[in-house]
């Protein structure tokens, strides 16, 4: 006979709610080996879900969700809120094409009332959204949840430091599974944040203030800091209580006992903001993950017994260790060399670099416009920094990018991962925009490799660029497998490369769409269509010589890149009418990335939803050659 389960009685919150607090305890340990169950099947984010069962099911037993809004910052914890809020049947399908998104979205269910990918933003919207309730005059509780890692982030404080004097009513739930700002944790804490969180302290609070009003001011003024530091020096919170929130915690963030009355007392709270100090354990409940050096963060399917996780398909390694390979051989020779990551060291390959020259690597929290700005400052006393930021969260530091680097012509040189289409992370973290927004900065140098080797001479030939910053872009996943020389030689700045020469059609590749491209030319050589293949390796500057000559050459030339209109196109485009070449040209088209976000799928699949695939390309230069 088969035991009776909670979980399945559970379809959508509301479920949640009929049951006894003591079903609750019960309720977590079978949501978690759901969790680890769906994850080794799908891959995906783990770790932090894990570490967020009690904190989960707390909020949705306390609080009436859907009209309370619970928004979770970056959505990495956010799945086992997916499988108590309707969604548990389509886990399956969790970051496949068709399926439902690693993050919260708010076209996917009404549970999720904001979309998140990038860290940092639930205080903001929450905020805004508590505005909006109270000029509407509605009554509903907005919980955000931050995690001590999106807490590096500036945005998360200019979003405190306005809620903090706006006073409106809202719930920020920081989930500390670092410890990194947390004291210990325990009874006496959990007493203590009960105590300040409940109506009666807060009562005597509010008539104190009241008595204060006839008292001389320096006397208020020493209460009221009193008041303040007397919780802080038990609590931790004068930080938060400094920015004007009403601080609660720390608390256990695993003990329902000491999570489900503080959130009773703070939803009745209805003075001003309140941040409640919770801490976890990041992959709480499963030996694996609380073991692993990274807790489970983000994971490929997995064996449950083991925690092993499946091999990649292909045993050739990625472009990120191509680049972190190159740059620390260049960096055994050159001392000016320096490593930024914005909280990414293994993501962009630096956790290699690390090891090797700990005193040259600075790793600098989710704080990307920081980033950049510090890696100027290096940049203007002779230094070399090497900014490893993924395409999409550079977008973050754009005004820093412009600002403090491009103005200056200061040599900061950025290695951009994850440029184009990145797969099951979706629209969120896909690089579609890179080419265009450092294209369209003065003085900026803008490569994009064809393959590894290429990937590996643009390090090189950054090491060697003095004269202003330096950008190039390589995509998620695997390489071709080419063989390396013994030297690296570095390119010549905007250099193009001839592939191969042919006589009916131009076709102009940037970036590591060209292995599409050269399966595109071998099926158009096969009707007997001899296109002449360039990689453009440049898109700024471009290289206008080879171009020229080329594109008076051929009636029909084509651009490929794996990126948003007004990317690398938009600069030939440019440099055809400044060059008075349309005249020469009998049709002329651009294949890039449609004017759509692509949600999660296969790359291969998302290469083939853009239109960039090889079979693509050979259809469109049939038509246009009207062959």
């Amino acid at each position: 006979m088969a035991s009776y389960s909670i979980l399945d009685e559970i379809i959508v919150p509301s479920d949640l709610r009929n049951l006894k607090e003591n079903d609750l305890p019960q309720l977590a340990k079978e949501l978690r080996e759901e969790l680890i169950n769906i994850v080794s099947k799908t891959g995906g984010h783990l770790g932090a879900g894990l570490g967020g069962i009690e904190l989960t099911i707390a909020l949705h037993y306390i609080f009436e969700t859907p009209q309370d809004r619970i928004i979770w910052d970056v959505g990495h914890q956010s799945y086992p809120h997916k499988i108590l809020t309707g969604r548990r049947k389509l886990m399956k399908s969790l970051r496949k094409g068709g399926g439902i998104s690693g993050f919260t979205k708010r076209s996917e269910s009404i549970y999720d009332p904001f979309g998140a990918a990038h860290s940092s933003t639930s205080i903001s919207s929450g905020l805004g959204m508590s505005v909006a309730r109270d000029i509407e005059k509605k009554d509903y509780n907005i919980i955000s949840v931050i995690g001590d890692g999106a807490m590096s982030a500036g945005m998360a404080y200019e979003a405190m430091n306005n809620a903090g004097v706006m006073k409106n009513k809202l719930i920020v739930i920081l989930n500390d599974n670092d410890m990194s700002i947390a004291p210990p944790v325990g009874a006496m804490s959990a007493y203590l944040a009960k105590l300040i969180s409940g109506g009666v302290y807060r009562g005597f609070r509010n008539f104190v203030k009241k008595i204060m009003r006839y008292l001389p001011p320096p006397v208020r003024r020493g209460l009221v800091r009193f008041e303040e530091y007397g919780r802080g020096f038990f609590t931790g919170g004068t930080l938060f209580e400094e920015m004007g929130f009403y601080y609660v915690g720390p608390i256990d963030g695993h003990n329902l006992n000491h999570l489900l009355p503080i959130l009773r007392n703070v939803k009745s709270n209805n003075d001003g903001p309140t941040l409640i100090h919770v801490v976890t354990k990041k992959g709480k409940g499963y030996a694996p993950a609380e073991t692993s050096e990274d807790k489970f963060h983000g994971v490929s399917k997995f064996n449950i017994n083991t925690g092993k996780q499946e091999a990649k398909s292909s045993n050739l390694p990625a472009y990120t260790k191509i680049f972190s390979d190159q740059l620390i051989q260049e960096a055994k020779s050159d001392e000016k060399i320096i490593a930024i990551t914005a909280a990414m060291p293994s993501g962009t390959g630096l956790d290699a670099f690390q090891k090797k020259y700990p005193r040259r690597y600075f790793d600098v929290g989710i704080a990307e416009q920081h980033a950049v700005t510090f890696a100027a400052g290096l940049a203007v006393d002779g230094f070399k920094p090497f900014c490893a930021i993924y395409s999409t969260f550079l977008q973050r530091a754009y005004d820093q990018v412009i600002h403090d680097v491009g103005i200056q012509n200061l040599p900061v040189r950025f290695a951009i991962d994850r440029a184009g289409l990145v797969g099951d992370d979706g629209a969120t973290h896909a690089g579609s925009f890179d080419i265009m927004y450092l294209t369209a900065i003065p003085n900026f140098t803008v490569m994009a490799p064809s393959d590894e080797l290429e990937l590996a001479r643009m390090v090189k030939t950054s090491v060697n660029h003095d004269s202003g910053p330096i950008a190039f872009r390589y995509p998620r996943g695997g390489v071709t497998g080419i063989d390396f020389p013994d030297i690296i030689e570095p390119i010549k700045l905007g250099q193009a490369q001839l592939i191969s020469r042919g006589e009916d059609v131009l076709i102009i590749s940037y970036g590591t769409i060209l292995k599409e491209c050269k399966i595109a030319r071998d099926l158009l050589q096969s009707d007997g269509i001899t296109p002449t293949l360039i990689d453009a390796r440049f898109a700024k500057p471009l290289d206008r010589e080879t171009l020229t000559n080329n594109i008076l050459s051929h009636r029909y030339v084509v651009t490929i890149e794996e990126g948003s209109v007004g990317g690398f196109s938009a600069q030939v485009t440019k440099m055809i009418q400044d060059e008075g070449l349309l005249k020469n040209i009998s049709d002329y088209k651009n294949i890039l990335l449609p004017d759509i976000f692509i949600d999660h799928d296969t790359q291969a699949n998302q290469i083939i939803t853009s239109g960039l695939d090889a079979k693509n390309i050979y259809k469109t230069i049939k038509e246009m050659l009207n062959v």
